[in-house]
C-alpha cells in the first residue's frame, strides 16, 4: 500500500493566508506590550542597573555616541529618521523578498521571526526598563528624537507619530528588537542574497541599528546584545516549532477539509513554485522501487525481460496462389522456396507465369 506524505511545508502558502496570520501575531505583540507596562520606578531602577553594569566593565557606548548625535545634527537627524522608520520599513521588505524569491526558506524565517517577536514580549513583561533617553538628566542623556522632533513626524514622547505616544510602551527597552529584528535581516540578506552588495547590506544594517539605537539614547547596549540572544533563542527553536505545527496541521487537514485552502497544491518533479495556483493541496504517493520495476517490465513487453521477439502478424492467414496463378505486378516463387519436389531451377523475375 502507497505511502502518503504531505507536502505543505515545501511550497508557498497563500499570500492571504500568510498576511492574516502577520497582521494576527503583530496585534497581538503590540496589545501585549501595551499591557505590559510595569511601574515607572521599576523600570528606572532596571535602566540604572544595566548602565552601572555597563560602566563597570567599559561598556557604555552610549555616552560618546549620544554625544556625538546631539551636537551633529547631519548624524542625528538621519539617526532619528532611521530609528523610527527603518524597522518597519526593511523587516517587512525582507519577508516579501523571501515570499516571492526564496519561498522555500520563506517559512522557516518567517518562524524564526514570530518565535523571537514572542520571546521579546516575556522581556519586556519581565524586565520593564527605561531607556537611557528618559533617565533623569543628570546622567548624561540627551533625547534626540525630542530634540530634533520638528524634523519628523514623531513626537517627544517616543518614535510613534506625533500625538500617538501614548499608544506605545516607552519602558520596552530590553532586549532591543530594533537591533533583532535587524540582525534577523542581516542574517538572511547573507544567506540567501546572491550579489555582493545583498551580503554587504547584511552586514552593514546590523551595525548601524546597534550604532543608532545606543546614539539616540533608545537603548543601552546590552539592549542591543539581548536583542541578538532572543534572535538566536528563536533560531534554536524555529525547527521544533515548524514540526510541531506540521503534525498539528497535518491533523487539522485530515479532519476538516476547508484547512487545504490556506496552503499552495504540492507540485511535481521539475514545476516551478506556483505554478499551479487555485488547486486544492494534494498528498504525494510514494511509490516502492519494486513496484516501479515490475510497472516497467510489463510495459516494455517480452522482448525485454530476455524472451524470444514476437513474431510479427501473418497478413495472408495462411492463403496462397494456386500453382501458376500470380497477380499483376507479382514476383514469382523460385522452385526451391516453393518447395516442390523436383524442381529444376529458379525462375526469374522475368518469367511469365503459365496460364490456366
Amino acid at each position: 500500500m502507497p505511502q502518503t506524505v504531505h507536502a505543505r511545508t515545501a511550497h508557498r502558502p497563500r499570500w492571504w493566508a500568510e498576511l492574516l496570520l502577520l497582521v494576527v501575531v503583530y496585534g497581538a505583540y503590540s496589545a501585549g506590550r501595551l499591557l505590559a507596562r510595569g511601574d515607572v520606578s521599576t523600570a528606572v531602577d532596571h535602566g540604572l542597573a544595566i548602565l552601572r553594569i555597563e560602566k563597570a566593565f567599559f561598556l557604555n557606548a552610549e555616552h560618546p555616541l549620544n554625544r556625538l548625535f546631539t551636537s551633529t545634527p547631519a548624524i542625528g537627524i538621519p539617526a532619528d529618521f532611521a530609528y523610527a522608520s527603518l524597522h518597519y520599513l526593511v523587516t517587512p521588505a525582507v519577508l516579501i523578498w523571501l515570499f516571492r524569491r526564496r519561498p522555500a526558506r520563506y517559512r522557516a524565517a518567517r518562524t524564526w521571526l514570530m518565535l523571537s517577536t514572542l520571546l521579546g514580549l516575556v522581556g519586556f513583561t519581565l524586565l520593564p526598563t527605561c531607556p537611557p533617553r528618559l533617565l533623569d538628566a543628570s546622567y548624561g542623556f540627551v533625547d534626540t528624537m525630542a530634540q530634533y522632533s520638528s524634523y519628523g513626524w514623531w513626537g517627544a514622547e517616543a518614535s510613534a507619530p506625533r500625538g500617538l505616544g501614548g499608544m506605545t510602551n516607552q519602558y520596552a527597552a530590553m532586549p532591543s528588537l530594533h537591533v533583532g529584528w535587524a540582525l534577523w535581516c542581516g542574517v538572511l540578506l547573507w544567506r540567501h542574497g546572491r550579489t555582493p552588495l545583498m551580503r554587504v547590506l547584511g552586514v552593514v544594517y546590523p551595525l548601524l541599528t546597534v550604532i543608532v539605537v545606543m546614539g539616540t539614547a533608545n537603548h543601552y547596549f546590552l539592549d542591543a546584545v539581548a536583542g541578538g540572544l532572543v534572535m538566536g533563542a528563536g533560531a534554536l527553536l524555529t525547527g521544533p516549532a515548524m514540526r510541531a505545527a506540521d503534525r498539528a496541521w497535518t491533523r487539522a487537514a485530515d479532519r476538516y477539509a476547508f484547512v487545504d485552502g490556506f496552503t499552495r497544491p504540492p507540485l511535481a518533479a521539475g514545476t516551478k513554485t506556483g505554478a499551479v495556483p487555485g488547486q486544492r493541496r494534494q498528498s504525494v504517493a510514494v511509490v516502492k522501487p519494486a513496484v516501479v520495476k515490475s510497472a516497467v517490465a510489463n510495459a516494455s513487453g517480452p522482448s525485454q525481460v530476455g524472451k524470444s521477439p514476437v513474431k510479427p502478424p501473418n497478413v495472408s492467414d495462411g492463403c496462397e496462389t494456386s500453382a501458376g496463378e500470380r497477380f499483376p505486378g507479382q514476383r514469382t516463387r523460385t522452385n526451391s522456396s516453393a518447395g516442390t519436389p523436383g524442381s529444376t531451377g529458379a525462375a526469374t523475375d522475368d518469367a511469365p507465369a503459365k496460364t490456366r
